[in-house]
């Protein structure tokens, strides 16, 4: 008897957006901004906009200054539509407090 197995791949993610974490002062909440770039349709310019998102971080794993991968979600609450994915890079300075 023979079995067939089929592999069914997970979707591409292809929602995912790759930006800054600029706040991360609530629990499992981190604010991240986006640059996206558009060339202006009348000057031909190229102008970069910022947009930013409440993330959901369940283990608070991300820090100010990573640069962390994101994808939409269902609403976690009145602001947050996007959960972390995962980090990118770390920031370079550590968040010390010196007493």
């Amino acid at each position: 008897m023979s079995t067939t197995t089929t592999v069914v791949s997970a979707p591409e993610l292809t929602s995912t957006k790759i930006g800054l974490v600029v706040s991360d002062a609530c629990s499992k909440t981190r604010v991240v901004a986006v640059e996206s770039y558009f060339v202006h349709p009348k000057y031909g310019k190229r102008i970069a906009r910022e947009s930013r998102f409440h993330v959901h971080d369940e283990l608070n794993a991300s820090k100010k200054g990573d640069r962390v991968e994101i994808v939409p979600c269902r609403p976690m609450s009145k602001t947050k539509r996007f959960r972390l994915v995962r980090i990118t890079q770390k920031s370079a300075v550590s968040n010390i407090v010196v007493a």
